[in-house]
């Protein structure tokens, strides 16, 4: 992008809106309603800052080659122009221009982050050494995105819907097939773990496999009681957020938590409202 051969003038033009077009390399497909608001918020306020960048198309109009969050918070603030920089280059350089410029500036999620290199690597027939040196990341770096891709489409969903990080998804890689992945998600979103209690589940998991694989035992095996505490734990987190949550919203509700030799006894109180 800091070639100057590769622009057509270093002039900022005010292009129509509508003559541009979006650029179908784009590797990000999330845009946060909220955020795209705020932004156009502040467009309304103090125009677009930061030029788009564009290539002339050879039937007329423009594409857009960086700059697809920038568009449509313009968009929606009612812009008819926008600024634009206009890039001298082909339709093969202008997406890997849009590809790149995203993964380097950190745009996207970790799952259009690891899509949007199979795409570079895949559509352009580059190797992964390559497409890491692109956007300045070790090879290993790259490796390791792209193998997120392993997990199904359903799975990429749910992680993606329920703002699970890409340490969720890298523990869920480490299950050896697509039934138990999804058995182990749906308990993860169930009892809220975080990153630790999700590895430790996840090793408990592969724990329990491996002895099973083996010669039937004697006796069954009792589950670690480590597991059982950190099961609680998780309960009793959910019971205390949930409390927080109708106290904010001004309902005065009570927990008494008495210990037994055998239990553990939780009494909650909630006032009726008149």
């Amino acid at each position: 992008m800091n070639n100057p051969s590769l622009y057509d003038s270093k002039k900022i033009l005010s292009l129509p809106i509508d003559s541009i077009h979006p650029n179908p390399d784009q590797p990000r497909r999330q845009f946060d309603p909220s955020s795209l608001s705020e932004l156009a918020d502040s467009i309304m306020r103090y125009g677009v800052l930061q030029p788009l960048t564009v290539r002339r198309l050879p039937q007329g109009g423009f594409e857009l080659v960086a700059g697809e969050r920038r568009l449509r918070a313009s968009k929606l603030a009612g812009l008819k122009n926008v600024p634009c920089i206009l890039l001298n280059v082909g339709s093969e350089n202008s997406g890997m221009i849009a590809l790149v410029e995203n993964l380097q500036r950190r745009d996207l999620d970790y799952i259009e982050e690891a899509e949007g290199l199979s795409a570079l690597i895949k559509k352009y027939g580059i190797s992964q050494e390559e497409a890491a040196r692109r956007v300045s990341k070790s090879q290993s770096a790259v490796a390791n995105k792209l193998r997120l891709l392993k997990l199904s489409p359903e799975i990429l969903y749910i992680l993606r819907e329920n703002s699970l990080s890409e340490r969720h998804a890298r523990a869920l890689l480490r299950l050896p097939d697509e039934s138990s992945r999804l058995d182990a998600l749906k308990a993860i979103l169930d009892n809220d773990m975080n990153v630790a209690s999700t590895e430790h589940y996840i090793d408990e998991l592969l724990s329990r496999n491996s002895s099973s694989a083996g010669p039937p035992p004697k006796k069954a095996r009792k589950k670690s009681p480590y597991f059982v505490i950190k099961d609680i734990r998780i309960f009793l987190n959910t019971v205390t957020k949930g409390l927080g949550l109708m106290k904010r919203s001004g309902i005065d509700a009570e927990l008494d938590r008495q210990e037994t030799d055998g239990a553990l006894v939780l009494t909650i109180t909630i006032p009726r409202r008149s």
